[in-house]
């Protein structure tokens, strides 16, 4: 019960690393408010978690407006009664370079992940100021602190998250408020998934790609991934802050 009394507030938590995170927080004792697009989703995942005895609701909201950012901090606040831990998780994907990536899919990925978190930051921090602490953990990429191939929008978003990370590390360490970001590599979610079909590989054709040059040659399950985020937003982690945390097989050790 490492997050007893606490809340949570988890975006692109209606599927993979995002859901698993939410679970995990609920069993961990926290309220959870799940935020996303797909409220069918949405639903289910808060529904999964209070039959099995736990505090959950879902907020549909799109992280790239500011109106539904605040909202979404708002129904949590209301439902809880506080703000303890954000974990700005939401993000998508499109492979291609610059060139050939298009206007729509640059806003797409950078609104996504890196708007979004500012925007879900700036409206979570004045809770969490009040009341002299919080958490925030930032969900970037292996590839935001390497770069990767065919993926340069992805790319800035991560990697701006990386570096806002640090920077919000600065002002509000202060203030009792930790900031630091989870970099996960290849998992196994339904983005990933995707991606292989987009790219016309079978799943066991992707997964030899994705890892053949890793030390541990295999995917991250979302769970694995959740227990590092538990891990940078429980007291556990209570000395680390302006951190970037990779969770991805060694993945980016040889660089």
């Amino acid at each position: 019960m490492r997050l007893a009394g606490k809340t949570a507030l988890i975006t692109g938590a209606t599927s993979g690393i995002g859901e698993a995170t939410a679970i995990l927080f609920a069993e961990e004792g926290a309220g959870v408010a799940v935020i996303g697009r797909d409220a069918d989703r949405g639903h289910a995942v808060e529904e999964d978690i209070r039959s099995a005895g736990g505090q959950a609701i879902f907020v549909r909201a799109d992280v790239r407006r500011a109106d539904d950012c605040r909202r979404a901090v708002g129904e949590t606040v209301d439902a809880f009664g506080r703000l303890d831990v954000l974990f700005n998780n939401a993000g998508t994907y499109v492979a291609n370079d610059a060139i050939g990536c298009s206007e729509e899919e640059w806003d797409e990925q950078v609104d996504t992940s890196l708007k979004g978190a500012f925007l879900m930051s700036k409206f979570a921090l004045p809770h969490m100021v009040a009341q002299g602490s919080g958490s925030i953990v930032n969900c970037s990429s292996g590839w935001g602190l390497i770069g990767g191939a065919k993926a340069a929008a992805y790319c800035a978003a991560k990697g701006g998250m990386v570096v806002m990370t640090k920077a919000m590390a600065l002002d509000h360490g202060p203030q009792g408020i930790r900031v630091n970001a989870v970099c996960p590599g290849d998992t196994d979610t339904p983005m990933e998934r995707e991606d292989a079909r987009n790219q016309g590989l079978s799943w066991d054709e992707y997964v030899r790609w994705a890892v053949e040059d890793r030390p541990i040659a295999r995917m991250a399950s979302s769970e694995e991934i959740a227990r590092a985020v538990l891990f940078l937003a429980s007291e556990e982690s209570s000395f680390i802050t302006g951190a970037a945390l990779p969770v991805d097989g060694g993945g980016v050790a040889g660089y």
